[in-house]
């Protein structure tokens, strides 16, 4: 139990320190949020993407508002029934039919709470950390009463208004390279980003799941984040690192997962089936973070590029897969609605390699029965028939501002 106090005071000091934060670079995906009464808004993605940032910029200069975030150690240890002593905290401040929850997660039973909210026709915007608790809990208790949003690390659009400059091929190189978690790119010293990773790994994780081996956690995601683009094994996973079970092994990438920091592609299948079974490729969120845990990565301009596709293609929204019959290829993206692309990626298209590179996007196209497919490059641009399908090569920076 929270003395009611201890929540007045809480709530207030909170809110001017909301009020008082940068309002910082508006977010693309703000224009995308529509806040419903009756409707839970629930924004979700890795931590410091800027979830409460986007908070911010949803309230803007509305006076009225209820916000509180959970993360905060004066209410360590608020429960389902600490939300009755919260209400009478936010009537006192001016009543308000607009509720904002960070991190709301850390609650048991949030979901019942805001469950009233929504029957008594109340705004509600929640935020998470964790994919999978968010969407269990709402699956369960809000059915088709949520809209959900995924936010990542700025996309280069948004470096680039935080940069205040017009795209270049050389600020892209940066982008490239640091990535586009918001603290980082104001504050660049690699322990910023080094701290975020110890932090998932242990607040997210090993503490969240009772884990106890949190040696085990770390280093076997710093070995999936060396080998971004590459399929992996469970099995092998399981040998290399003297895990007892494979289900050990599924469990902990799941967890990664969840807390959004590893994806893993499934390759391309109308099978759903199929899908499950076939190997899987693994991918970051971002490449400073991965940068700055790792000494390998960098050197590695390919699959740097690659993991940058892949979450340009995520913030899209789009479903992710690879493709592998004769040949490969590296990603088809099904969109919203519906629509599937294929894209290659490869940091330059040479005499060496454009034979096998284009020979993978064909077979795909093929494969999805279209006829345009995006090779993606460092700096390239071309575009081609080959057998009746067109070809479009592009640099990876002038594809991401569109």
């Amino acid at each position: 139990m929270i003395l009611k106090t201890t929540l007045t005071e809480v709530v207030k000091s909170q809110r001017d320190s909301f009020l008082n934060t940068d309002m910082g670079v508006q977010r693309e995906i703000l224009k995308d949020i529509k806040l419903t009464p009756g409707v839970a808004t629930v924004i979700t993605g890795i931590r410091r993407a800027g979830k409460s940032t986007l908070l911010r910029q949803l309230i803007n200069n509305k006076s009225l508002f209820n916000y509180l975030n959970f993360e905060d150690v004066k209410i360590f240890g608020f429960d389902l029934r600490d939300f009755v002593r919260l209400e009478e905290v936010f009537s006192e401040s001016g009543n308000s039919d607009l509720f904002f929850f960070d991190e709301i997660q850390n609650v048991d039973g949030w979901e019942r709470y805001i469950r009233t909210l929504l029957d008594k026709r109340k705004t509600v915007i929640i935020t998470g950390s964790n994919a999978s608790l968010l969407s269990r809990e709402l699956g369960t208790r809000l059915t088709g009463r949520h809209r959900s949003i995924e936010i990542y690390p700025f996309s280069f659009n948004e470096f680039l208004s935080l940069k205040k400059a017009k795209p270049y091929i050389k600020l892209f190189d940066n982008y490239f390279t640091s990535g586009g978690f918001p603290l980082f790119l104001n504050e660049p010293d690699e322990a910023v980003l080094q701290e975020l990773f110890n932090d998932i790994i242990a607040r997210d994780i090993t503490v969240k799941y009772s884990l106890r081996n949190s040696k085990l956690v770390k280093e076997l995601a710093l070995n999936l984040i060396l080998n971004v683009g590459k399929e992996f094994s469970y099995q092998k996973l399981k040998k290399n690192y003297s895990i007892g079970s494979v289900n050990t092994v599924i469990s902990l990438v799941g967890y990664y997962e969840e807390s959004y920091l590893l994806f893993t592609v499934p390759q391309f299948d109308y099978s759903l089936k199929k899908q499950q079974v076939n190997a899987k490729k693994i991918y970051c969120v971002d490449n400073g973070l991965i940068n700055s845990n790792s000494v390998s990565f960098s050197s590695d301009a390919g699959k740097k590029l690659e993991n940058l596709v892949f979450v340009q293609l995520k913030r899209m929204g789009s479903d992710v897969f690879y493709f592998s019959k004769d040949t490969e290829c590296d990603f088809i993206a099904r969109f919203p609605n519906k629509q599937l692309k294929t894209y290659q990626v490869c940091f330059s298209l040479t005499e060496d390699n454009k034979d096998r590179e284009i020979n993978g996007l064909l077979e795909a196209l093929r494969h999805i029965k279209q006829k345009e497919g995006i090779i993606l490059t460092y700096d390239q641009k071309d575009e081609f028939e080959v057998d009746g399908n067109k070809v479009i090569v592009m640099p990876v920076w002038e594809w991401l501002l569109n």
